[in-house]
């Protein structure tokens, strides 16, 4: 997801260790890309800014790697149903991984809000001292 700069938009690409690629999109705000490797090696992924040379901009980013492990131990390999409190268990770790990704959420919105009330503080700094220089101009 982009943050700050520009109209908000990279392109972004990923490839494998073959050299195929396996993901391009272009002038993109914010996107997810779920992907199994069947090829062991080193991903190589690109984040370009070339069509907005003169802005910069701050991309977040976020890596899930392998599968989570179970909650529960010999959770996978059960043939009976879980007792309510080991279900109890489960149902609490997924809301906590909701809360998460909620918190991510909304940490990066404050980042793109708290660099727009920035940006807006200096335009009107900028014009007030602007106006002042004018007001002291007039009067002289």
């Amino acid at each position: 997801q982009v943050i700050t700069g520009g109209h908000y938009d990279v392109d972004c690409y990923v490839e494998d260790p073959n050299g195929r690629t396996i993901y391009k999109e272009t002038k993109k705000q914010y996107d997810s890309f779920p992907h199994r490797a069947e090829v062991k090696g080193v991903y190589t992924f690109c984040f370009s800014n070339e069509f907005s040379t003169f802005s910069h901009k701050t991309v977040y980013f976020d890596f899930q790697v392998g599968d989570e492990p179970p909650i529960l131990p010999d959770m996978s390999n059960r043939v009976t149903a879980l007792t309510q409190m080991e279900s109890a268990c489960v149902t609490i770790h997924e809301a906590l991984n909701t809360v998460i990704d909620s918190q991510t959420h909304y940490r990066l919105r404050e980042a793109q809000d708290r660099n727009r009330a920035e940006d807006l503080n200096d335009r009107v700094l900028y014009w007030s001292v602007g106006e002042t220089v004018i007001l002291f101009v007039v009067s002289i």
